[in-house]
């Protein structure tokens, strides 16, 4: 895939929250964990559940954050796990205001068949990782 094709594919980073295009998937943010990497910035994971039911018809989810405090040149890391197995791992950079959005498919058509192909099924825990400023002087 070339490079403006990725960049199309994922663009920019921020605040941690889930929204799903398709309306029937949910999901739901578990925790929040920060810690320090030195003086200057940390690394927040937040860890979600995300649920795509089985009778799921729409093709695309995407994983969003809202503009927030971020530090320039590091992107937001996404993974997907069913259980403990990884299923997809996603790089997405930050745009201007400090949001991100991460575009995926759900579901897909078998070009042979014809039929279609549920991508994702089920639960689903997703770890969304960004690199933050240190708010305290303390740390």
């Amino acid at each position: 895939m070339s490079k403006s094709g990725l960049v199309l594919m994922a663009t920019a980073i921020a605040v941690i929250g889930i929204m799903m295009i398709p309306e029937n998937i949910s999901a739901e943010q578990n925790s929040v964990t920060v810690t320090p990497i030195n003086e200057e910035i940390s690394l927040k994971q937040t860890i979600t559940t995300m649920n795509v039911p089985e009778d799921n018809t729409l093709p695309w989810g995407t994983v969003r954050g809202a503009p927030s405090d971020y530090v320039e040149r590091y992107p937001i890391i996404i993974q997907f796990y069913k259980g403990e197995d990884p299923v997809h791992f996603a790089q997405v950079d930050v745009k201007g205001d400090g949001s991100y959005e991460y575009k995926f498919r759900v579901r897909n058509v078998d070009l042979e068949t014809g039929e279609a192909v549920n991508i994702f099924q089920g639960e689903y825990t997703v770890k969304i990782f960004r690199v933050i400023p240190n708010s305290s002087e303390t740390i």
